[in-house]
């Protein structure tokens, strides 16, 4: 199990692209999970579907969207590249986008679930007690949902470290630059004596799959015996 060089690269890549990936898609997914789950207005099934819709479509079309929209040449992309320096086409930073957008719906769902099981009553009486909204979601409400938000966060890690179709279809399959675990593993199937390459990369992708599923059912339990104890 003694890797090599561009395979720890393949391994730290893919790391730093679900970390990135996860942190940056908390704040959003915060914030439509708080809407899907208390808002009440038109157009709420359209907003949830367009959330979900990473989860339904082949990753390879959500891949070549993201490349229509932040491409060089895209609306967006061109946009960012002109303005902030900011380019995500065939970069790392294109990688994390990609992963970012896939594992989306997954911490969304984890969150609002955790929202619709906190206990009203408790936000109320704060709120009687003299505490703005914002104040009762930071005393209150987050700290009821927090294992929901771990478990989200952990679902949307795992979901990245193990993408392929969108983002080698966003930003190819550049060793050292683009190359994650999947793609990697797609690349030693390409060439003769490459299984055994393939084969290590499998197996750590498996272990750090499946401790991040183990990690998410426990912040799930813990979220539940919360909701039965409120």
């Amino acid at each position: 199990m003694t890797l090599n060089h561009a395979e720890w690269t393949a391994v730290q890549l893919s790391l730093r692209v679900a970390t990135v990936a996860m942190l940056c898609s908390l704040p959003p997914a915060l914030l439509a999970a708080m809407v899907l789950a208390r808002g009440r207005f038109w157009g709420k099934s359209i907003l949830n579907g367009i959330v979900h819709m990473p989860l339904v479509l082949p990753p390879v079309v959500t891949g070549f969207v993201l490349l229509l929209l932040f491409g060089r040449r895209g609306p967006i992309g061109a946009f960012l590249a002109e303005n902030f320096g900011i380019v995500f086409s065939f970069r790392w930073t294109g990688a994390a986008l990609a992963c970012a957008v896939m594992g989306f719906p997954l911490m969304v769902r984890s969150i609002r679930l955790s929202i619709e099981a906190v206990d009203r009553k408790l936000e109320d009486a704060a709120a009687t007690l003299g505490a703005g909204p914002a104040w009762v979601f930071v005393t209150v409400t987050l700290p009821l949902i927090l294992p929901g938000i771990i478990a989200g966060m952990i679902l949307s890690f795992a979901k990245a470290m193990g993408e392929f179709g969108a983002t080698i279809t966003f930003v190819s399959n550049i060793p050292g630059e683009t190359q994650t675990l999947s793609s990697a593993i797609y690349a030693f199937t390409q060439v003769p004596g490459g299984d055994a390459g393939a084969m290590r990369l499998a197996v750590i992708s498996v272990v750090i799959s499946m401790t991040a599923l183990m990690l998410s059912e426990l912040f799930a339990a813990v979220a539940a015996k919360r909701s039965v104890a409120a």
